[in-house]
């Protein structure tokens, strides 16, 4: 990174999402970019996260299976931590690389704003957590990789979460031993990813309840998991709740109508009730353009 920007010190972002886990469940929302990030946190929301498939469709045009350099997700995470000042979750894959390489991944997305970082047990070949076919790691080595995420941070307040994505690909049985594994190896935050019905949420959720962690739970749509109510969460037992993708999907489905819209009528005229105005955007943006300079009358003089 070579920009230059005030921060906030590191591990304040995470000492702040530590507290906010006082009032659960937390609404975290993906933001696809920065300028979603500022409505995110004017709306009311206390987190934003840095999804890897939001990421990698919204801003490379690729999908998410590993491609993010690490030096774009280090960026991004600098871009949403200075335009925003609630807490940013940062979901940085498998760690991008061995127990070395992970203690200096932390150290970097921890110095450049990250309140929360996440890494998952997935192989590098890995993909979205709600798709077929996945394949993990052995659960010895990613706790190594917990140990290593834990060593590399500079602050005790900065988060590391552990996602497991076993669920889809052995048994609900493997993701509660891997859960409990993983709290153990000290993640502050654990992950299950994908799981199947209400009743797993369930099982998932007393785990966390015993071993008195907060858990995160996934909603994103059209995947594995049932869409649950933050308050049937809440009585599950999960402490935060995860909208990745929502946002990304909503605006794209936005674009996807409006350049309908656009092809059939050629004008943009019936659209404008729908669009967010420049005085809105200049306002969310904290900008006050100047005013354009009155004009003498002919004739006029000093």
């Amino acid at each position: 990174m070579t920009e230059k920007t005030t921060l906030r010190p590191t591990g304040q972002s995470g000492k702040n999402l530590r507290t906010l886990l006082e009032d659960r469940p937390i609404t975290i929302m993906g933001a696809p970019f920065p300028l979603a990030a500022r409505e995110i946190e004017r709306q009311g929301f206390p987190a934003v996260y840095l999804s890897g498939a939001a990421l990698s469709a919204g801003l490379l045009g690729i999908p998410d299976i590993g491609l993010i350099p690490f030096e774009i997700l280090e960026q991004q995470t600098f871009q949403l931590a200075k335009t925003v000042t609630i807490p940013v979750i940062v979901d940085a894959d498998t760690g991008y690389g061995d127990g070395d390489m992970i203690k200096k991944n932390i150290s970097r997305l921890e110095a450049v704003g990250a309140a929360a970082i996440q890494i998952e047990d997935q192989t590098a070949d890995r993909r979205c957590g709600h798709l077929n076919d996945k394949q993990v790691i052995p659960q010895s080595e990613m706790t190594e990789k917990i140990h290593a995420a834990c060593e590399g941070r500079q602050s005790a307040d900065t988060i590391v979460i552990a996602r497991t994505d076993v669920r889809g690909v052995t048994s609900m049985k493997d993701c509660l031993s891997r859960m409990e594994a993983y709290h153990g190896a000290g993640a502050d935050w654990i992950f299950p990813e994908a799981l199947h019905s209400k009743e797993e949420f369930s099982e998932a959720g007393q785990l966390l309840k015993s071993l008195k962690i907060p858990g995160l739970a996934n909603m994103t749509e059209f995947g594995q998991s049932p869409l649950l109510s933050r308050d049937e969460l809440k009585n599950l037992g999960f402490a935060a709740v995860l909208y990745p993708v929502t946002l990304l999907r909503l605006a794209m489905k936005a674009i996807e109508v409006g350049l309908d819209v656009l092809a059939d009528e050629e004008c943009q005229e019936s659209l404008l009730e729908l669009m967010q105005t420049r005085d809105e955007l200049y306002d969310l943006l904290d900008y006050d353009p100047p005013q354009p300079s009155k004009s003498r009358p002919p004739g006029m003089t000093h």
